[in-house]
């Protein structure tokens, strides 16, 4: 059996004062722009405030959308950019900013080839809700994406020596005389301040999904909510951005994920791919109530009506078997079996023959690719035959910030006038407006990669340039 990677910071005594680049966050915005700034001949440093690496990126499970790739067409899927750009559009309530999306979604398969040429290889695909194809990429294995991609992002930096400091905070974005941002002053693991100065400083610190308070101020109505968050996801480059000048938009916009395992101190996220793999949702009476694959917005608030305000996914084993994410979510607890319906609607304490009939339902409108009941047409490919049964009791938690640093496709930071802010550049879920008042699943990965990339391009341009 091959050794576990293990990846080792940077010793703080190989801190540096000056860098090319200073990179603040290491989920995947921030291990991929180092990567791509670094290829481009720049010496960029990553710093993250937290002991552990990957940020939010380390809790995505689904995947990564992208359109018109070659590995939809080796699984005989015919895709196009204009259909992900609608159907973005059309989850996101027709509030996304097109500029930033029109990049996005031209950019995708771009970024699925950018990974392959880097040995990263997502050739398996599944859908997410709000999609009507098979775009969100995965690894063969079926594992969870976001622990599959830091890590086999970090053997890359590891492999081209780039330094990456852990417990290093960011407190300040420092300017020079003529409005350029050109250093950042820092807190060092013993508590110690200092500045590193830069050609260029890239926020990748991600959203505030973990920040009871600042999800209190935009949204009192998910005030109390748990949060799929990791700890770290605290606004921390928000504020950094506007201290430093930068406009801040849709702060509002905040996305409750409806399919969350909360019932320990601990939330997890059961990701879309059990409901894309043909997994339903039932009440506690063990009836269907909702699309299972329509938006996160949709169905979360589906959910959230119900008398309990919460339901349970309900699967076989050929679903399991399509899901390597739920062999964690068993070891941790969180699945019930049962080896007939019976049983497990017994262990459920949910009427055995109501759910009986609602399986019985579902799989004859897989066997006639049509679901009267719900209108649902994705995620169809199996029936609930196989067993062992089993269910999850989730319920709707905060678990993203659409809002944020308002930027251009370009990356670059801009303030309240909309011009831009000399030396700042920001990627993934720290930057506002891309998704909208919904983001659709295996969405936020594809952003990290195609913007990562874009901020390393355009900090290495910038630099070039002054």
């Amino acid at each position: 059996m091959a050794e576990k990677f293990q990846f080792q910071p940077s010793s703080i005594d190989t801190l540096q004062s000056h860098y090319d680049v200073v990179i603040i966050g290491s989920g995947s915005t921030g291990l991929v722009s180092a990567l791509q700034a670094h290829e481009l001949g720049l010496k960029p440093v990553i710093l993250e405030k937290m002991p552990k690496i990957g940020g939010n990126t380390t809790r995505a499970s689904s995947g990564m959308n992208a359109a018109e790739t070659n590995v939809q067409l080796h699984h005989g899927v015919v895709d196009s950019y204009e259909e992900f750009y609608d159907e973005t559009l059309k989850g996101g309530g027709n509030l996304n900013d097109p500029d930033l999306l029109q990049y996005f979604s031209t950019h995708a398969a771009l970024a699925i080839d950018w990974l392959a040429d880097h040995g990263i290889r997502l050739e398996d695909i599944t859908i997410t809700g709000g999609m009507s194809k098979m775009r969100t990429h995965r690894p063969a294995s079926m594992a969870p994406i976001g622990g599959f991609l830091v890590t086999e992002l970090l053997k890359q930096v590891q492999d081209q020596q780039l330094p990456l400091f852990t417990e290093v905070t960011v407190t300040h974005l420092n300017k020079d005389e003529t409005d350029t941002v050109n250093a950042v002053t820092v807190t060092l693991p013993d508590g110690e301040q200092t500045q590193i100065n830069a050609g260029a400083v890239i926020l990748a610190t991600g959203g505030f999904g973990a920040n009871e308070a600042m999800i209190e101020t935009y949204r009192p109505d998910l005030k109390g909510y748990k949060t799929t968050n990791q700890p770290g996801a605290t606004g921390d480059g928000l504020k950094l951005a506007q201290a430093a000048g930068a406009a801040l938009v849709q702060m509002d916009q905040i996305q409750v994920h409806p399919t969350v395992q909360q019932d320990n101190p601990h939330a997890f996220l059961i990701g879309e791919a059990v409901r894309g793999e043909g997994a339903i949702l039932v009440n506690a009476a063990g009836q269907r109530f909702v699309n299972e694959l329509d938006t996160r917005k949709v169905v979360s608030d589906a959910i959230t009506a119900l008398p309990a305000h919460s339901a349970y996914l309900i699967f076989d084993q050929g679903i399991r078997d399509r899901v390597k994410a739920i062999e964690f979510y068993d070891s941790i607890g969180l699945v019930v079996t049962g080896d007939s319906l019976t049983e497990l609607a017994q262990s459920l304490k949910m009427p055995s023959e109501q759910l009986a009939d609602t399986v019985a339902t579902w799989n004859a409108a897989v066997d006639e690719n049509g679901d009267t009941q719900w209108s649902r047409t994705t995620g169809m490919d199996r029936q609930i035959t196989e067993g062992p049964f089993f269910a999850i009791h989730i319920a709707p938690a905060v678990h993203y910030t659409m809002g944020g640093v308002r930027a251009n496709h370009k990356t670059q930071v801009l303030n309240e006038n909309g011009q831009v802010i000399h030396g700042l550049f920001a990627g993934g879920e720290v930057v506002g407006g891309l998704h909208g008042n919904n983001r659709i699943g295996g969405n936020s990965i594809a952003e990290t990669v195609i913007f990562g990339r874009q901020a390393g391009q355009q900090v290495f341009e910038y630099i070039k340039q002054s």
